[in-house]
């Protein structure tokens, strides 16, 4: 069924969107933007994206509408632009010059509508030696030495699916900057270009680290530090039921409790004297496999020890402090996070399910006052 914009839901309500359909971090950023309660229209291709999943399940695509156009047509690009003169922001995520030889490059998207934010997300930026070649989130945190501080000292890189690149370094970055631009072009009525490159927001994640390695208090290697698993006070330890407990009282005071409860007080008390880290993380590991996860859960309950369960993607949403402030909802049958942040004034919620591909043709084009994308009626 079409949609119509839901008025006054969010801080971002009244600003418009144009989103050319792609994968990974370009969707999940207009979503962001869409949770926040922009009008988001997604451009979609005749036959789908590459890799994407059934579109009524794809919840990047909730709180967005959504139009199909081939942008290889005559038609298509003339289109796109008819949108982008009535938009604040343009939002794509195509290899440097894919939208430029298509007809919506952001000269032409500029020259319609000089006003416009022209977000761009990529993975190795629009220019450098890499920026033609194709990647995935994988290549480029490996890249910026971001993937080499996850795992274990002695096992290979761990995979942080693709969190901390496509949207961590992507995403989230790519919103910032442009609604960054979306200030600058009210207040002075222009328009730019926001370049979002996964490479330039992981590397950027990694501040405070590279601050501590020019300190001389964090070594280049994995697992030998305080916040990467090194800590044998801040980790994860495997429970008698095969479950795990994450452990991070980095605190004076917060250790002190941690180390009470689980019954090793008396046997470490220079928790600092990194010599006997080993023999202090052997200790912990035995205390933990004597109990189940749900055990531990109980006895570190209502407690400053710094000590949760490790839960499951399918537990998280029924954890009692998540289930109250409704970090998960129900829509349409599917439990799935809630926007975020909150806002006291302009609260935010999951408006709409999944935006069908087209299925909201006529509805924008009467919202945006497009005519031309509707269909033009057979002879």
């Amino acid at each position: 069924m079409a949609k119509g914009p839901t008025p006054g839901h969010g801080p971002l309500t009244g600003v418009r969107v144009v989103e050319l359909a792609g994968i990974g971090p370009g969707p999940f950023a207009a979503m962001l933007l869409a949770d926040l309660g922009a009008d988001v229209v997604r451009v979609d291709r005749p036959g789908g994206a590459g890799l994407g999943i059934d579109p009524a399940h794809d919840l990047t695509n909730r709180n967005k509408r959504s139009v199909v156009l081939d942008l290889k047509s005559d038609e298509g690009p003339a289109r796109v632009l008819d949108l982008v003169e009535r938009a604040d922001i343009l939002v794509e995520g195509y290899r440097p010059g894919v939208a430029e030889r298509l007809g919506v490059g952001p000269d032409a998207c500029l020259a319609r509508n000089p006003k416009l934010v022209y977000g761009r997300m990529t993975g190795w930026g629009q220019d450098g030696p890499l920026a033609d070649r194709a990647g995935h989130d994988i290549a480029y945190i490996a890249l910026t030495g971001t993937l080499s501080m996850i795992g274990g000292p002695d096992e290979p890189p761990t995979v942080p699916a693709n969190l901390v690149g496509d949207y961590a370094g992507g995403s989230l970055y790519l919103v910032v900057g442009v609604l960054a631009a979306l200030q600058h072009a009210r207040a002075h009525g222009e328009g730019q270009v926001v370049d979002a490159a996964i490479v330039d927001g992981a590397a950027h994640l990694a501040t405070m680290i590279h601050g501590m390695l020019a300190a001389g208090s964090w070594r280049d290697r994995r697992g030998a530090n305080l916040l990467d698993g090194g800590c044998p006070f801040y980790g994860t330890y495997a429970t008698s039921d095969g479950g795990h407990m994450a452990v991070g009282p980095l605190e004076g005071r917060f250790y002190a409790e941690f180390a009470r409860l689980l019954g090793i007080a008396d046997a470490f008390p220079d928790r600092w004297d990194l010599a006997r880290w080993d023999e202090l993380r052997a200790a912990v590991t035995e205390r933990f496999l004597t109990r189940t996860r749900a055990e531990w859960t109980e006895v570190f309950a209502g407690t400053d020890a710094c000590v949760a369960p490790v839960l499951s993607l399918t537990e998280a949403p029924h954890h009692p402090h998540l289930a109250a402030r409704s970090t998960f909802v129900e829509h349409g049958s599917r439990t799935q996070p809630a926007p975020a942040p909150r806002f006291s004034a302009t609260p935010v919620s999951v408006r709409t399910g999944p935006a069908l591909p087209g299925a909201d043709t006529e509805a924008v084009a009467a919202d945006w006052d497009v005519p031309g994308l509707r269909p033009t009626p057979r002879a």
